[in-house]
């Protein structure tokens, strides 16, 4: 018979189960592609068309900063297992969205017709 009191071993199971290394890597990657296209964004609004740069294209590079932080947390808080596994999902979305507005300020920013 185990001396080991049940409550312990429970305490020491994950509460969603174990995340795969697939996961983690997936989450990696999508939060650090998604970091580098905000960062490239940034960049972009600083130092084109010209100096100084446009007070619209720095407010709209602020803003995804703003989005992207909120995201990363979220990553954060999956890997950490706060989150149940049905917000996997809810982080996906957010990285498209985010990658489709950064494709849009680039857009915007280097005047492309």
């Amino acid at each position: 018979m185990d001396s080991r009191n049940y409550e312990d071993v429970g305490a020491e199971k994950p509460l969603f189960g174990e995340a795969t290394r697939k996961d983690r890597v997936l989450n990696l990657v999508v939060g650090s592609f998604t970091a580098l296209l905000v960062t490239i964004t940034l960049i972009s609004a600083f130092a084109f068309p010209h100096w100084p740069p446009r007070g619209i294209n720095v407010y709209f590079a602020f803003c995804m900063v703003l989005i992207l932080l909120s995201h990363l947390i979220l990553i954060y808080w999956y890997r950490q297992g706060d989150l149940e596994p049905r917000f996997r999902t809810l982080i996906y979305y957010n990285a498209f969205t985010i990658i489709l507005l950064c494709i849009c300020a680039n857009i915007y920013i280097h005047a492309v017709h």
